[in-house]
Formats: structure tokens, C-alpha cells, sequence
């Protein structure tokens, strides 16, 4: 365990099953009461790391009447884990395992999830196999059905080859990629998200991914529809689960949304106005509605 940055957060590494280095950062709260409270475990998307929550962290900790421990995970092959030899590891029932570990090695018996895009699909695979371990869920601009033309946008954006030269040049890549899904963002919105995804090593800024992932996901067959997990869905039934979805999302569409909102009766929605995917959590119109939510949990 070291300290993070500016002592905002602990760092942990702790060993996946098959040995492999995994990574988290620890957010405590602090007081006496959030150190009480259910933690929450935030579970980024397909190429993204703990980074990203590090915005959203920071507020639920300083929360004056909802402070609790946030804990960001780094999946194998992400931000500070290692990366895996055997590329067939990343996969889902994997990395929910290795979600599981983290848990045993942070002390962590029960939490409430926030499950961006991979990690809601990761947070499917939990309620059907150990739905003891949720106290609440957050399905962020994901559900039980994918829409093959999301997944073959963000295919598409992990594929290039672009290399920024600058954190400058970072950002406007980001822009110039999704800023017609994501009007609502300000410049520093982008040069935030620049700092969550890229990373400088070696003195070249990259994406901060193995592309083993990325060729992964070019070499599925989205011709068609894919495989969906309204099974695994209908274990949220017994648990508080909020959904967002981006407003301008090719990921989640509107449709799905309803027929979550149909199977589950106690569903929250939510729609984050001038986003895309996945919403940046942090922003005052969607963390106020999150904030609510995860009070009750």
C-alpha cells in the first residue's frame, strides 16, 4: 500500500489468482460515519482504468451527509495492472473474478458497484454468481443488450493509430472523436478524460491499454445481433439498481432502457442530456441524481 496522488487515495497491488499484479486505488472517507457505510467499487469500460473515476471519487468521499470508502479498480491489462500473456484472459468471467479478489484483498465483503459500460456487463455476471456481495448497482450507458453499432464505433476509435504529441493534442483527439456525442463538455472536461485514458512512457503519451484488447474486440463478428444477458439482468430484481444512459449513447439505446425499466419495476433512470458514451459521472446533473441514489444504499 502506498499513497496516491496528493494523498487523495491509497495505492494497492495484490495478486490475481494466476499470479498476475492487479491494481486499485482506495478513497477513505474521513469520518467515522462514511468509514460505516457500504463502499462502493467503481468498474471502468473496456480500454479505461481507475482514472476515470477519480473526479466522482473525490466528491462521494468529501460528501458532507454520503461520504463513504470508493474503491477504482485497474482490470488486468489496464492503467498500473500487468498486462496478460495469454490474451484469451480478458474476458468476463475473468475479470469478475478478479473483481471478487480485489474484494478479499481490500476487506471488502458487501459493497455498492458503479459498472461503466464493461463494468456493468462485468456487474451482470456478479448478480447471477454472487449476488451476496451487492448492496446496489449502477448501470452506467449499459444493459443487458449491446447494440452492434456501438460496438463497432468504439472498435473503430480504439483501432487508430493516432499518437498525441502533446496532453494538449491528447484532448483534441478525444474532442475531435466524440464531440458530436458529448456537446455538453467544456475544454476541461476533455483534458481531463485525456489524463484518465493516456499515459506518458517512455516520453510518448499512449492509451493506457494493452492493444491486445483492441484487437480483440476487432475480431468479433458484429454482422448481427450479439448475444444478450437479460438472464443474468433479472438478478438484479432483489437489489436498488440506477441506469444511465447517455443521451446521444449507440451503446444503450432508449429501447432497452425501457425493457430494463419493464423487468424491473424499482429501476432509476437516468439520461445524462448532451452525452454520449459512456457520462461522465461527476458532471452536476448526473452526479446529483447518483448522490440520491447511493444515500439509500
Amino acid at each position: 500500500m502506498s499513497p496516491g496522488r496528493d494523498g487523495a487515495f491509497e495505492e494497492h497491488f495484490f495478486p490475481a489468482p494466476d499470479g498476475l499484479m492487479l491494481y486499485a486505488r482506495d478513497y477513505r472517507p474521513g469520518n467515522s460515519l462514511g468509514a460505516r457505510r457500504v463502499p462502493i467499487v467503481c468498474l471502468a469500460g473496456l480500454s479505461r482504468n481507475s482514472r476515470d473515476f477519480h473526479p466522482l471519487a473525490s466528491m462521494l468521499v468529501a460528501s458532507e451527509d454520503a461520504s463513504r470508502r470508493v474503491i477504482a479498480l485497474d482490470y488486468r491489462g489496464r492503467g498500473r495492472s500487468a498486462w496478460d500473456e495469454n490474451n484469451a484472459n480478458y474476458n468476463l468471467t475473468i475479470e469478475c473474478n478478479d473483481v471478487l479478489t480485489a474484494m478479499a484483498a481490500l476487506g471488502i465483503g458487501r459493497a455498492a458497484f458503479i459498472g461503466t459500460s464493461r463494468g456493468g456487463l462485468i456487474l451482470h455476471l456478479l448478480a447471477a454468481t454472487r449476488p451476496e456481495v451487492i448492496a446496489a448497482v449502477v448501470l452506467n450507458d449499459i444493459g443487458p443488450v449491446i447494440e452492434a453499432e456501438g460496438l463497432r464505433e468504439i472498435a473503430c476509435y480504439l483501432g487508430r493509430s493516432e499518437n498525441p504529441r502533446t496532453w494538449d493534442d491528447a484532448a483534441s483527439i478525444l474532442r475531435r472523436t466524440h464531440g458530436t456525442s458529448f456537446p455538453a463538455l467544456a475544454d476541461g472536461d476533455w483534458h481531463e478524460m485525456a489524463q484518465a485514458i493516456y499515459a506518458e512512457r517512455e516520453g510518448r503519451i499512449v492509451a493506457d491499454f494493452d492493444p491486445a484488447i483492441s484487437t480483440q474486440l476487432q475480431a468479433l463478428d458484429l454482422s448481427g445481433p450479439l448475444p444478450d444477458l437479460w438472464l443474468q439482468f433479472d438478478a438484479f430484481r432483489t437489489m436498488p439498481v440506477m441506469a444511465i444512459r447517455g443521451e446521444h449513447s449507440r451503446l444503450l439505446s432508449a429501447e432497452t432502457l425501457e425493457a430494463m425499466a419493464k423487468r424491473h419495476p424499482d429501476l432509476r433512470r437516468f439520461v445524462a442530456r448532451g452525452q454520449g458514451h459512456a457520462p461522465l459521472l461527476h458532471r452536476p446533473d448526473v452526479y446529483a441524481p447518483l448522490l440520491d441514489f447511493l444515500r439509500d444504499a
